[in-house]
């Protein structure tokens, strides 16, 4: 299983936000800069992490994105939903979703793995990253 390199960026960013003064907008191109990525690859991610609602635009000279759900409730798991959305990672094309023995294993392996990604924020790593500093 791979998440997307949109994901991972996405990820990344929200860390940078997370790790700013609070309210305080940072320009696509800082964000880009720091990730060596180009600047209208990430505004097409921070677009998505907009819809979910986890960062918000600031337009103006000093405008940029900031975080608009609270740094300490941002999990792993909304910033996946937000790029890579809610499908279930595996389908069996072979039989109804129902009576297929796969599908159920794989079903319950994907919920372990979100359960997981949801407890984790996004917080705690950038926490602990400015203390390891």
């Amino acid at each position: 299983m791979k998440f997307s390199k949109a994901t991972n960026y996405a990820l990344h960013t929200m860390l940078l936000l997370i790790s700013v003064a609070p309210g305080k907008p940072v320009g696509v191109s800082q964000l880009a800069d720091r990730q060596g990525v180009s600047s209208t690859y990430l505004s097409k991610i921070l677009t998505k992490l907009v819809k979910a609602g986890l960062i918000e635009s600031a337009s103006g000279a000093n405008g940029g994105y900031r975080l608009k759900a609270k740094k300490e409730e941002i999990s792993f798991l909304d910033v996946i939903h937000a790029i890579e959305g809610t499908a279930s990672l595996f389908h069996c094309g072979l039989h109804d979703d129902t009576e297929c023995e796969i599908q159920k294993v794989m079903v319950s392996a994907e919920g372990a793995m979100e359960q997981e990604l949801r407890r984790r924020k996004l917080f705690e790593i950038a926490r602990a990253i400015t203390l390891s500093e």
